[in-house]
């Protein structure tokens, strides 16, 4: 992982570290996220009983989806395989729930607790084809494991 990015993750974690976990600074750790690598959006989802419910996200504009049941999307399947999912084409992916009609491509990253039972997921997505690698797959698990004790 690149020097920039190590360093984007340092910051993230003593952010999450220092100050507790209400709505306003879930809010504010998402959008350090989404700026670290330049995501076009980014949320993130807790598992509160049968549903993924968002608890966070950047952007002004609300997503289709705030709540779903956790055996739909690219969340379930994630969830399902305990995996990150990395679709390049949504629209050629029948699991995709539509976010926002301008989604091309989507990383789903599952936030595990200590003992790792997978908590909530991260979701990145892009208006770009293919647009999320490896780097991203890494950065975002990472992110995810210095954020998940906010979703116990």
């Amino acid at each position: 992982m690149k020097e920039t990015t190590c360093k984007k993750l340092q910051e993230i974690g003593a952010f999450a570290l220092a100050g507790g976990c209400t709505r306003k600074r879930m809010n504010e750790l998402v959008e350090m996220i989404r700026a670290a690598r330049d995501y076009r959006w980014l949320a993130i989802y807790k598992i509160i009983k049968n549903e993924f419910v968002i608890m966070a996200e950047t952007g002004k504009e609300p997503p289709t989806y705030a709540r779903f049941p956790l055996t739909q999307g690219l969340c379930g399947a994630a969830l399902e395989s305990g995996e990150p999912v990395i679709v390049g084409d949504v629209h050629r992916d029948l699991r995709y729930l539509p976010t926002f009609h301008t989604t091309r491509s989507e990383i789903i990253v599952p936030m595990r607790n200590n003992h790792r039972h997978i908590l909530g997921m991260l979701d990145a997505e892009s208006d770009k084809l293919n647009a999320f690698a490896d780097e991203d797959r890494q950065f975002l698990e990472r992110a995810g494991g210095l954020i998940a004790h906010c979703l116990h």
